[in-house]
């Protein structure tokens, strides 16, 4: 037992290098992804950054100055290299449409789309356990048939049909209209709510699944004949290994909730990115909308790799060299 627990503490910063290593090289590769979304648009970028400005009859002087401000005229290897070290250092290129610096615009609205995305998060983690918790509890009795019968309607439901029904029944029909475009905080509980509630029904499911697993299986029934009772079984033997899958899918979700918050931002006219990268997306203004997906994927990679280093605290198996696991 104790070399096992000294082979697991050896393997701390091996394991830790590892999932920063991974994460160095997922950004990388997204860094390469993203960018490419601009050589291999139809299209010369010329044309569209004309088309998002509304310029019809451009001059020759125009045309080649706009190569020159974006680095059009470089061979494609170099305006990478360009675009990635402006990205270092924080510098995401100028707005198509206006000629903002795209990371100005971005900081003005993203704390709002930050807060979205973190309350909802915490509704889906809370309402998402607890659901799964007393499913698990009450397992074939009617609480756990009723929270099936959540994620099975949740899940097949998309977000943003769920926000124009809260917007139909709840906000215009118990009059709460009026606050909608003051992005009050009863705005954003609201859009909150609709996201996390829609994400936990995939969650409830999988938690519910791997807690009745663990439920099943030897320390739950070794426990049980020592005169355990059954809700110290769940929170105590069973919860802990049942959250490592639940605690994966919840991060690699984390890139869906960013990518969603815009469409309710925008239903709900939350002041955060929504409004914007639409705006983007209509006059296909490629460094905003690169901009955008680089934050989410970026978020997703930083979640992700913190999700597998909390499994490594949950579970002193995975610190262990290869070999001490064999």
């Amino acid at each position: 037992m104790n070399g096992s627990r000294f082979a697991g503490a050896r393997g701390w910063p091996r394991a830790l290098g590892r999932i920063g290593l991974q994460a160095g090289l997922a950004a990388l590769g997204a860094s390469v992804l993203v960018w490419a979304m601009l050589p291999l648009a139809p299209g010369d970028p010329v044309d569209m950054i004309l088309a998002a400005r509304r310029i019809e009859e451009p001059t020759a002087a125009q045309i080649a100055e706009l190569r020159a401000r974006f680095g059009l005229d470089l061979p494609l290897w170099q305006r990478y290299l360009h675009w990635l070290g402006g990205v270092l250092r924080g510098d995401l290129g100028l707005s198509w449409r206006t000629g903002e610096p795209v990371a100005e615009a971005l900081l003005r609205r993203l704390p709002a789309t930050l807060q979205l995305v973190g309350l909802s998060l915490a509704v889906s983690v809370v309402w998402s356990l607890a659901l799964a918790l007393i499913a698990v509890r009450w397992a074939g009795r009617w609480p756990d048939r009723l929270v099936m019968a959540y994620t099975r309607v949740f899940a097949a439901i998309p977000a943003f049909v769920l926000a124009l029904l809260v917007l139909q029944f709840v906000v215009v029909g118990l009059g709460l209209g009026r606050v909608l475009s003051g992005g009050a905080g009863i705005t954003l509980v609201l859009a909150a709510v609709v996201l996390g509630i829609d994400r936990a029904a995939g969650w409830t499911q999988l938690l519910r699944a791997t807690l009745a697993e663990q439920m099943a299986r030897g320390p739950a029934d070794v426990a049980r004949a020592r005169g355990a009772r059954e809700a110290r079984i769940l929170a105590v033997i069973a919860l802990p290994p049942a959250l490592l899958p639940w605690l994966t899918a919840l991060g690699i979700s984390v890139g869906g909730l960013i990518g969603g918050a815009p469409v309710l931002e925008t239903i709900f006219t939350w002041p955060g990115v929504g409004a914007y990268l639409l705006q983007a997306l209509s006059v296909r203004d490629v460094p905003v909308i690169q901009a955008f997906v680089l934050i989410a994927v970026l978020a997703y990679v930083a979640v992700s790799s913190s999700v597998d280093a909390l499994a490594l605290l949950i579970d002193p198996r995975l610190r262990a060299p290869r070999e001490g696991r064999a």
